[in-house]
């Protein structure tokens, strides 16, 4: 009796002995804490003084919650040149610049071929719905990877990402190379659509959204004003000069009979934007994003606001009207991600690719300097310049977008010396009205500038896509395509100092101060998510934004 008892006590022993070293040799099923979802935002050409100009007329659970209940960086900078779209986007989900990840504008000319690229240009790529020449299109140029990349490297590809725009490169380049979905609308018909890139075919969910035709819908209410137009105390009189006049109008007022134009121009009224949140909030339901352990990123693009701001200008009714409106989209997302995924379960981030600068008749009537450049009055100068010297045609390929391109094939053919046509260039350009500097891009770092300016330029400069020269312009002055509306791609403030606000899981509310930058935004990303940085980000985290 003895005997077995103590047999017991062993065998009792040695079981929990044996059990104890199971359990510690049994790893912890533990989830890293991360939101379930990301949500980014992007709203083409937005200053961070529309935030604060139009606070009195935004509804509670739109922008305003974001600012009240989140974290917003009041000094956000873009780090390089030029500030237009395709850069933008590309730096804010690689937290890296041009010069690195390679996409030097909206489009360029590539120097090996002399041959137009346009930034997410595919010529192997296939349409998947849409048409065929809106299918082209592929994240191909875009050379590092990018924060959503990183989320699925680091999920061993289980976490889901979705990129939405109503432009390509709006959707492409913040999905990535490994996105589940980027949707863009097709301009011919107003559907969304992919290329083979992504997919073979549209999910089911994605034609039936198509099917409901929409922008049909949409542009048969015609745009009037949201509130009494008499209450848009923020922005110049209805009908002005400053405006440009769409589809034969004969004046610039409201209401836009959007019913008579073509679908196409669906991008160009605040119905893009309502086209846009549409798909996305199907896109969140249908791809059951936040639903499980793995966190996924949904990207949003909102580009009416561009194209609104382009025709129409930063001080018109129309810009006014287009932001109350995106308001209350941004107040439709939030209630059905406190629906669907739950509030305290996810992070947004909001932010613009580019600013725009005022419309330089209105400064002049206001008395403050401004002005037009047009680029092609500078190509016409210059060519006759340069034939005059050195006794050859076309040496001048191109002024855009405030960069000179060069004629490499006609140099090298002719023997001619670069660097003296540089210098005729510059000498010629120098003391013009509209020039502050000419820079050529080569020796940018001995530039007898600014050095916040020199930088830009430096961060900017891609040594197979970028142009020889660029143009620095005086303060107010454009390079323009009209009279009307605005453009943006400057160095100054009105064009490079963005909106950056944080909401959220993980997010300390308050303000931030300090000077930061868009290549911040995915290197904090990175430290909320616990994964690693893009491949080329040259960004650092925001501590003050995280708990």
């Amino acid at each position: 009796m003895i005997i077995f008892v103590l047999m017991n006590k062993i065998l009792f022993t040695l079981c929990l002995t044996f059990g104890y070293f199971i359990s510690i040799s049994q790893p912890k099923n533990e989830r890293v804490e991360r939101p379930k979802l990301v949500v980014g935002i992007v709203v083409d050409q937005m200053r961070p003084d529309y935030l604060y100009r139009f606070a009195n007329r935004f509804g509670k659970n739109g922008f305003l919650r974001m600012m009240q209940d989140g974290n917003v960086c009041e000094n956000t900078f873009i780090n390089y040149l030029p500030s237009f779209t395709a850069p933008g986007h590309a730096c804010v989900y690689t937290g890296s610049v041009p010069s690195l990840h390679g996409i030097a504008s909206n489009d360029w000319t590539e120097r090996a071929s002399n041959t137009h690229n346009y930034c997410v240009a595919d010529k192997m790529a296939n349409n998947v719905g849409g048409t065929t020449k809106a299918g082209k299109m592929s994240p191909k140029n875009l050379w590092a990877n990018t924060i959503t990349d990183e989320l699925r490297l680091a999920t061993n590809f289980r976490a889901k990402v979705i990129a939405v725009s109503v432009k390509d490169r709006g959707a492409i380049l913040p999905g990535g190379h490994s996105s589940n979905g980027s949707y863009w609308m097709d301009d011919s018909n107003g559907v969304f659509m992919t290329s083979d890139f992504y997919m073979k075919k549209l999910p089911n969910w994605v034609s039936q959204f198509n099917q409901q035709n929409k922008a049909d819908f949409y542009m048969k209410k015609d745009w009037n004003t949201l509130y009494p137009i008499e209450t848009y105390i923020e922005s110049t009189k209805d009908d002005n000069s400053y405006e440009s006049k769409l589809r034969n109008e004969s004046n610039t007022a409201f209401p836009h009979k959007t019913s008579t134009w073509p679908l196409n121009d669906i991008k160009k009224v605040p119905y893009g934007n309502d086209m846009v949140c549409d798909f996305a909030k199907e896109a969140l339901i249908n791809e059951h994003l936040g639903q499980d352990d793995e966190t996924d990123f949904l990207a949003v693009s909102f580009s009416s606001t561009d194209y609104v701001g382009h025709y129409y200008g930063p001080n018109s009714i129309e810009l006014e009207d287009t932001y109350l409106r995106l308001d209350k989209n941004i107040a439709s997302l939030f209630e059905l991600l406190d629906r669907e995924v739950g509030q305290g379960n996810y992070t947004i981030f909001l932010t613009a690719d580019h600013a725009a600068a005022h419309n330089p008749q209105f400064l002049i009537d206001q008395k403050i300097p401004a002005g037009f450049l047009f680029a092609s009055t500078i190509k016409t100068v210059l060519d006759a310049k340069l034939e005059n010297q050195f006794g050859e045609k076309n040496i001048l390929s191109s002024v855009y977008d405030n960069y000179l391109w060069l004629n490499d094939s006609i140099i090298k053919a002719h023997n001619l010396d670069k660097s003296e046509i540089k210098k005729v260039i510059i000498d010629e350009l120098k003391f013009r009205d509209e020039i502050q500097y000419v820079v050529d891009l080569q020796y940018a770092q001995l530039a007898p500038i600014p050095e916040k300016i020199k930088q830009k330029i430096i961060n900017g400069f891609v040594e197979k896509r970028s142009g020889d020269l660029i143009l620095i312009l005086k303060p107010g002055w454009i390079d323009a395509y009209s009279k009307t509306g605005t453009t943006h791609g400057a160095w100054n403030p009105y064009d490079t100092h963005i909106p950056l606000v944080w909401y959220g899981w993980g997010i300390k509310p308050g303000a931030t101060i300090k000077e930061v930058y868009m290549t911040d935004i995915a290197a904090t990303l990175a430290t909320l998510l616990h994964i690693q940085m893009p491949n080329a980000c040259i960004g650092t985290t925001i501590q003050e934004v995280l708990k």
